[in-house]
């Protein structure tokens, strides 16, 4: 597979009980040493949509290289980290997260998350404060939310047929046309903004082996919970991004989510003329967002 990460980012390997997890750290200096550990870990968390993988946070994360200890994953079933073939469960998201957090960012950490996997930083945070000092987050779902049962989707039944599954996973995910036309219709607002880049980047990882298990997981429903049911017990000081023109996450859905909860949900910034991932879309403007939520926690050290 290519290698889409910045310039000065390391692949580096951590096991766990699912498999081996890739991850992206500085790598343009000897970041571990006593100068640099000192740099607060600063976690990114992608999407659970066909082709997600650590690069769709890449040209935010690539500007916090040389003031924090960056930890972006390609969490296990997606980009360069195993892909065991199996049944995906929100379990198996926690425990990939706990595990990564709790071996290599020095908990509590700030995370930034996406999408559904936000939903899981959600629910987990509920469960685990201690793993957690502030959550960024962009379009949070549980993707059944107040609700609305996401399986009952033409989609999810579907993904969730047998012999019909890897079906549409391959002609609806894992080749180009497919993914620019996923990218075009659900993830942009303004198509012009899809580069080659982001195209080629979200293919290879369509088509690593077995990537099929986690997308199908999330396609098909596995993976989806109502987040209104568990955002109350959200304590960690947190931000909400949203895309104005998002397909996916309505913005109207994510700030009845955040009214829930305005004890922890502490701000909800909507971005114009963006879909549901903004980072991809305008990264230069989630840079700043992300900076000033930073200086917060910056300040206090």
């Amino acid at each position: 597979m290519l290698n889409f990460q910045p310039l000065g980012f390391i692949q580096q390997a951590l096991a766990t009980d699912l498999g081996v997890m890739a991850y992206y750290t500085p790598g343009g200096w000897p970041w571990q040493r006593e100068d640099d550990i000192s740099r607060p870990p600063l976690v990114f968390l992608h999407s659970l949509g066909g082709g997600s993988s650590a690069f769709e946070w890449s040209k935010v994360y690539a500007a916090f290289g040389t003031t924090h200890r960056v930890i972006a994953p390609d969490l296990i079933g997606w980009g360069q980290s195993t892909h065991p073939a199996r049944a995906y469960s929100v379990d198996d998201y926690f425990d990939m997260i706990t595990h990564l957090l709790e071996a290599i960012a020095e908990p509590p950490a700030l995370v930034a998350a996406t999408s559904l996997t936000a939903g899981v930083v959600i629910r987990l945070a509920g469960l685990r404060p201690d793993l957690f000092k502030g959550l960024f987050l962009v379009s949070p779902s549980g993707n059944s939310d107040f609700g609305r049962d996401y399986k009952t989707s033409l989609p999810a039944l579907l993904a969730s047929t047998p012999g019909v599954d890897k079906l549409v996973y391959q002609m609806g995910a894992a080749n180009e046309l497919a993914v620019r036309s996923f990218l075009s219709t659900f993830l942009f607002a303004d198509s012009r903004r899809i580069t080659p880049d982001i195209v080629q980047a979200y293919l290879a990882c369509t088509q690593q082996p077995n990537a099929e298990y986690a997308a199908l997981a999330s396609l098909n429903g596995d993976i989806s919970f109502d987040l209104s049911r568990y955002i109350g017990q959200l304590q960690t000081p947190t931000t909400f991004v949203l895309g104005a023109g998002s397909r996916f996450s309505a913005p109207a859905m994510v700030k009845r989510l955040a009214s829930l909860n305005p004890k922890a949900v502490q701000q909800v910034i909507e971005i114009p003329n963006s879909g549901v991932l903004p980072h991809v879309e305008h990264p230069a403007v989630v840079v700043g967002l992300l900076r000033q939520f930073l200086s917060t926690y910056d300040s206090k050290s």
